[in-house]
């Protein structure tokens, strides 16, 4: 370590008698020390020091123009918070006063003029060599850093991909691809951004939308799956898919799982107040009624079990037809103007092709 200080560290000298320049210069380079700047006028100083980045200066302290006090006031404006550069007064004035001001200011350490070799090039190394140890220390911090913000990265990735797995199980009981609680999550994202919602409520609302039907786990084949129409006592048993969801969901201190929760127990509210549980307008959650909207756009729009796929246009009549009654009056108006921006059919496209980047919605 000691040969790679020595090889590499950048030493700046600034004193105003050219002779004391020249030797603390050939001291160093005797030693090995094979970048150094010595400059005398002291008003130049604070632009070489930006432009030379050194690692060391050695200054002295009675100048002209700028003395070094004024430069210990400049230095320190100019290393950045948490960064070490040691500054090495080169001195005759050996007072008490004088060592004080300059140790209050910054300096590290006093040489005193005439310079004894040994004596400066130690103090000189043993500064270089805090230095260098700081900034290994530096780099360990920021690669410990990087490793707990990737580590961090890669575990809220799985939490995600848990999540969209869960969802995928519950609704690839009766959707065989399982891309309806895609594009549930997908088409909720897309109206939330369209109503102006922030973007963390539009992430918030993709990643959550797609286990609105999580309960369906809890529900028996043959009733989830018939092809014929329901039977009071079955219907009744089928509702029970959004309490199911809740239980699952219920408890979780994440934002995400507590949206989730919501949607999974109101989305099938409705705002004239018949739902499942017979909330009514405003009191149903902004997110449960964005995902009742899309949900039933998609469910129109793609087989079952128990029904055929109906076209867009369709779906938008039936939603249209149904506002202010299942339906949040301003979220179908949102819905409509969404669908004549074509933001829907390039979605529909995309997902298709099976290329979907999610920037397309959390853009």
């Amino acid at each position: 370590m000691r040969k790679e200080i020595i090889q590499n560290s950048r030493i700046l000298i600034i004193d105003d008698r050219p002779e004391n320049v020249l030797l603390l210069e050939r001291m160093l380079a005797e030693t090995g020390y094979r970048f150094t700047k010595g400059i005398t006028d002291s008003r130049k100083a604070l632009a070489v020091f930006t432009e030379f980045s050194p690692d060391l200066v050695a200054i002295d302290l009675r100048m002209p123009f700028v003395d070094g006090f004024s430069l210990l006031k400049q230095f320190r404006s100019r290393i950045p918070d948490g960064d070490f550069v040691p500054v090495l007064v080169l001195t005759a004035d050996n007072s008490r006063t004088a060592k004080h001001d300059a140790l209050s200011l910054g300096a590290k350490d006093f040489v005193t003029k005439p310079l004894d070799r040994a004596e400066t090039v130690l103090r000189i190394y043993n500064l270089l060599e805090t230095r260098w140890l700081h900034k290994e220390l530096q780099h360990h911090n920021e690669t410990l850093e990087l490793k707990v913000q990737e580590r961090t990265r890669q575990l809220e990735e799985a939490q995600l991909e848990i999540l969209q797995r869960l969802a995928l199980a519950a609704e690839y009981r009766d959707d065989s691809t399982g891309e309806h609680t895609q594009r549930v999550g997908w088409l909720a994202a897309l109206l939330a951004k369209h109503i102006g919602l922030s973007g963390g409520e539009v992430e918030l609302i993709y990643r959550a939308a797609p286990l609105h039907d999580l309960g369906k786990i809890g529900i028996p084949d043959q009733i989830l799956l018939k092809p014929g129409k329901l039977t009071p006592e079955e219907f009744k048993h089928i509702k029970t898919h959004t309490d199911i969801g809740r239980i699952i969901l219920s408890g979780s201190k994440f934002p995400i799982l507590q949206t989730a929760e919501r949607i999974a127990l109101y989305h099938h509210e409705r705002w004239d107040g018949k739902g499942y549980y017979q909330l009514k307008g405003a009191a149903i959650p902004l997110e449960a009624r964005i995902v009742s909207v899309v949900d039933a756009f998609d469910v129109i729009t793609h087989a079952r079990p128990y029904k055929q796929a109906d076209s867009p246009e369709h779906a938008t009549e039936v939603i249209q037809q149904e506002s202010g009654g299942q339906f949040d009056p301003g979220l179908v108006e949102a819905f409509c103007a969404l669908q004549q921006s074509r933001e829907i059919l390039n979605l529909s496209s995309a997902l298709e092709s099976d290329k979907i980047p999610s920037s397309m919605i959390l853009k």
